[in-house]
């Protein structure tokens, strides 16, 4: 009786452990995945430069600048952005505009290694004065005296004529290929329906080439780029006589060190601009005169090196909110 109990008994123990070993898991909980990235970012950035050199042409009379911007981003998916920002620069303008104020947005997709950004751009200029280069002490009136009167305004000492207000409208496309992570191609085009406000058209293309090294220690980044465009015109209004403005081919060649954020460049530009045409273009108040910068469309023979070469350092901060800068 006793040896039917405990056979009984070691049977129900053997039944009763194997029921709790086939019930034991045999491969480790799954792990929750972690929740996608928030598709809402803010990039920002600061610079700060020797000179603000905009498609070949100084803003800032070849004098330092700083600037920066603020730009929140969306990310419907890691290939489509859409973004809004506003920014601007500190200038040296011949109408003595307080700052370059900056208006943008557009969208960004990616398709592998192309990236392209489509957008528009608003160049605002506030606090600017209009210059006639014939006015006495009221610059907003045409004065007969032939001699230019600007000398006496103590803003514009040249004689050239500029408008109040300066600010225009862009549209852009941008295309980037990156083969690897050492070279990228670039192809840009810009359109200005009234450059300048001077009732001028203006396209400009741009191309763009840039060799990424391999990392130095401690983190430290280095690259090498260069960038070559020409600037097509229309004809201006009434305010500049009509003038077709000249056409020109402006570049940049350089390099630079990275480190986080932060990315400190040097680069050569010109143009080939002559200090006639630049003139034209700029209206520039540090314009001197010389026989030979006169031309049919520049009778004033004033000529500016506003356009001629020039070599920038420039120190920039660029991150997001959601940047690890550690």
């Amino acid at each position: 009786m006793n040896k039917r109990l405990l056979s009984a008994t070691a049977a129900f123990i053997l039944s009763t452990g194997l029921a709790v070993a086939a019930d034991l898991p045999t491969k480790a909980p799954k792990v929750a995945a972690p929740p996608p990235p928030d598709p809402f970012d803010i990039a920002f950035g600061v610079t700060f430069q020797s000179d603000y050199n905009f498609r070949g042409i100084t803003q800032s009379n070849h004098r330092p600048s700083y600037g920066g911007y603020v730009e929140p981003r969306y990310n419907f998916n890691p290939n489509l952005q859409l973004y809004v920002g506003t920014g601007g620069f500190s200038i040296d303008f011949p109408n003595n505009a307080a700052a370059e104020v900056d208006f943008y947005g557009g969208i960004r997709p990616t398709f592998d290694k192309l990236a392209l950004d489509l957008g528009v751009w608003y160049y605002y200029y506030p606090g600017g004065r209009v210059f006639t280069g014939f006015t006495g002490d009221d610059p907003n009136l045409f004065d007969p005296n032939p001699f230019c009167a600007n000398l006496f305004t103590g803003a514009n000492a040249s004689c050239n004529a500029i408008k109040k207000d300066v600010s225009f409208f862009e549209a852009y496309g941008k295309a980037t290929y990156t083969f690897n992570d050492n070279f990228s191609l670039g192809a840009y085009i810009y359109y200005d329906p009234n450059w300048l406000n001077t009732g001028a058209y203006g396209t400009f293309a741009q191309g763009n080439a840039k060799w990424t090294g391999t990392a130095l220690p401690n983190g430290l980044g280095w690259y090498l780029s260069g960038d070559i465009g020409y600037y097509w015109f229309g004809t201006t209004d009434f305010f500049y006589a009509f003038t077709k403005l000249p056409q020109y081919t402006a570049w940049d060649l350089g390099g630079g060190f990275t480190y986080k954020v932060f990315t400190l460049d040097f680069r050569w530009y010109d143009t080939d601009l002559s200090k006639a045409n630049c003139n034209v273009l700029t209206s520039a108040h540090t314009a001197e005169f010389s026989p030979a910068n006169i031309t049919s469309i520049n009778p004033s023979g004033l000529g500016t090196n506003w356009c001629g070469s020039t070599f920038i350092v420039s120190l920039k901060a660029d991150l997001t909110l959601n940047t690890n800068i550690k």
